[in-house]
């Protein structure tokens, strides 16, 4: 470096700090102020070599047209230069949905990232290929950042976890004959069958899910894997079972009982309701009394007194329906039984 005299010269390489001779000093100025507070002139070349390791506007604009993010952080330099690449970046990307932003130190940056999630399914459920528009269904597993679909038999195979079935099984007291039971389960369930068991006592399957087995004189024994559903039609038969046995109905007055059914009807409606938005999430009541249900941009109607099911996709339709013909079973019991 020389300040006096000609045919001086300086060569400033990298990154030089704001405020500092040096930085003074690569604007050219004609005279500039020494450290002991003299001034003196410029006599000399300067000339500006960067080696800093930090990416200029044009390898920056290069860098974000290749990956094109939704999102650009400029941070680690002076706070004019970084403006003014902001600006530069703002005006060269108008129109597109980049978000630049420049923070502050100890500033919070929020970024949110939107992402497609896919799984595959693996084990028994992959080797029947689906028929378009047909359901298939199974345990969803998460490891990592992957995700997997597979039966749960295999999901010791596959996994690390097991799984384990929970049987119930309870002893409710009765003493009468056990047709009667028969005779009143066939009233209220679509599905009643006799069990094929190797002991001679009689035995009723409901819904394919209960065992009604008279053990004893004096008790019934009912036994289940517990699931929702089943334990709901267990409920409802010890109900059934303890009241067969009670006084037959109190006379009332036509009114009374008129308004008993009405009151009974709208409980009915809003047990239904509740169940099918805890099932399909968005639900809602027509002015018809009837409920839309949509499902991925297919909408059904439900009857909610028939149970009956519009739908123009039929496998939404069988699905709505497996869940509503045991429920509006349970309702009749439950609400004509009621514990």
């Amino acid at each position: 470096m020389a300040l006096r005299g000609t045919g001086g010269g300086e060569t400033e390489s990298g990154y030089v700090v704001e405020g500092t001779l040096a930085k003074t000093i690569i604007n050219e100025p004609r005279e500039v102020t020494l450290a002991n507070g003299l001034t003196a002139p410029l006599h000399m070349q300067v000339h500006y070599i960067s080696f800093s390791a930090h990416a200029d506007f044009p390898q920056t604009s290069n860098f974000r047209d290749e990956l094109r993010p939704p999102n650009i952080i400029l941070v680690h330099g002076e706070a004019n230069e970084i403006s003014r690449l902001k600006q530069k970046l703002i005006a060269q990307f108008d129109g597109t949905n980049t978000k630049i932003v420049s923070p502050k130190n100890c500033q919070s940056v929020e970024m949110y990232f939107t992402c497609e999630k896919m799984a595959k399914t693996i084990g028994r459920l992959a080797e029947k290929v689906p028929e378009v528009g047909e359901s298939s269904g199974g345990l969803l597993v998460k490891k990592g950042f992957t995700y997997q679909i597979m039966a749960p038999e295999d999901l010791r195979v596959f996994t690390q976890l097991s799984t384990a079935n929970i049987t119930q099984r309870i002893a409710v007291p009765y003493s009468g004959s056990f047709e009667v039971i028969r005779y009143r389960l066939k009233q209220i369930y679509e599905s009643v069958e006799s069990a094929t068991e190797e002991s001679d006592a009689p035995a009723l399957i409901v819904h394919e899910r209960v065992s009604v087995r008279l053990d004893s004189e004096s008790y019934v024994t009912l036994q289940w894997s517990s699931d929702p559903i089943s334990d709901m039609v267990s409920d409802s038969l010890v109900a059934m079972i303890l009241n067969i046995g009670r006084e037959g109905p109190k006379v009332v007055p036509v009114e009374e009982a008129a308004k008993t059914k009405e009151e009974t009807e709208k409980v009915a409606q809003k047990v239904v309701y509740a169940l099918m938005v805890s099932l399909f999430g968005d639900v809602k009541v027509a002015e018809d009394g009837k409920f839309v249900i949509s499902v991925d941009g297919n909408v059904a109607h439900l009857d909610g007194r028939s149970g009956d099911v519009e739908c123009e996709n039929a496998t939404l339709k069988e699905r709505i329906k497996e869940r509503t013909n045991p429920t509006f079973s349970l309702l009749i019991t439950c609400l004509t039984f009621p514990s």
